[in-house]
C-alpha cells in the first residue's frame, strides 16, 4: 500500500500552499523541458479493453505494473485513496485495499470532499499530465510496459481529485486547464513539468507561457 504523500493540501488560502516549490525552481524546469510549436495528433488513442479494443494504456486501475505500488495486491485507484484520503475507512476482509469511506482536501479546488464508495464518483484519480497528452506527444511510441507504468505512477502522475473538477479538466493540457484555487497552480505547474521530464514528454509553446504565468503565483525563496 502507498502511504506517503507530498503535503497536506488543508489550507484554502489563495497564496501557494504549503510545499509549493519556489519561482527558481520553476524557471529551471521550464528551461529544462521540450518545447513543441503544438500538440500533434498521431491517432489511434484507445484506452476500451473490451473485445477489439487498443487499450493503449492497458486495463484501468491495474495492479500488474512495474512501477511503486505494483504487483502488491492493491489496484492503483485504492492505492491512491488511501494515500490521499484522511480518516481512511478501509473494508474489513479486503486485505487492507479497499477504501469505502475518507476525507478529500481537493488539490484542484481547495475544497473539502466526502467520499463514501456508493458515491465513487465524488472523487476521481487524475492523470497530472492526461493519458490522451502523453499519447500525442510521443506515448504512442512507447513499449506497452512504459505506457502501463505512466497510466499507474501513484508517486508523480496520480492524485485524488474532486470529480466535478477533474470532469472539467479532462484531457487538457495546462493552456486549456489550471486548477480553478489559484493556491493551487503554483504546486500543479511543478509536478506537471516533473512528470513531462521524467518521462521525456515535451509540452507545447502555449503550455510553457500558462506555465510560466502560474510560475508567477510561486514562492520567491
Amino acid at each position: 500500500m502507498i502511504v506517503s504523500w507530498w503535503y497536506d493540501f488543508s489550507t484554502r488560502a489563495t497564496d501557494p500552499v504549503p510545499g509549493s516549490p519556489s519561482r527558481s525552481v520553476i524557471d529551471e524546469l521550464l528551461t529544462a523541458v521540450t518545447v513543441v510549436p503544438e500538440r500533434p495528433h498521431p491517432g489511434g488513442y484507445d484506452r476500451d479493453c473490451g473485445s477489439g479494443a487498443g487499450c493503449v494504456f492497458g486495463h484501468a486501475w491495474t495492479d500488474e505494473h512495474p512501477g511503486p505500488g505494483g504487483h502488491d495486491g492493491c489496484d492503483t485507484r485504492n492505492n491512491v485513496l488511501a494515500r490521499d484520503l484522511r480518516d481512511v475507512v478501509l473494508r474489513p476482509g479486503s486485505g487492507d485495499c479497499i477504501v469505502t469511506a475518507g476525507t478529500l482536501d481537493d488539490p484542484y479546488t481547495g475544497a473539502r470532499v466526502n467520499f463514501q464508495r456508493a458515491q465513487a464518483n465524488a472523487v476521481h484519480i487524475d492523470h497530472i499530465y492526461p493519458l490522451a497528452a502523453a499519447w500525442d506527444h510521443g506515448a504512442s511510441t512507447w513499449a506497452v510496459e512504459l505506457r502501463r507504468q505512466f497510466a499507474n505512477d501513484v508517486l508523480y502522475n496520480l492524485i485524488a481529485v474532486d470529480g466535478n473538477a477533474n470532469m472539467a479538466k479532462r484531457d487538457h493540457t495546462p493552456s486549456g486547464w489550471l486548477p480553478p484555487a489559484a493556491g493551487y497552480r503554483c504546486w500543479f505547474a511543478g509536478k506537471y513539468l516533473t512528470v513531462a521530464l521524467r518521462y521525456g514528454l515535451p509540452i507545447t509553446v502555449e503550455d510553457h507561457g500558462a506555465l510560466a504565468d502560474a510560475a508567477e503565483t510561486c514562492p520567491e525563496r
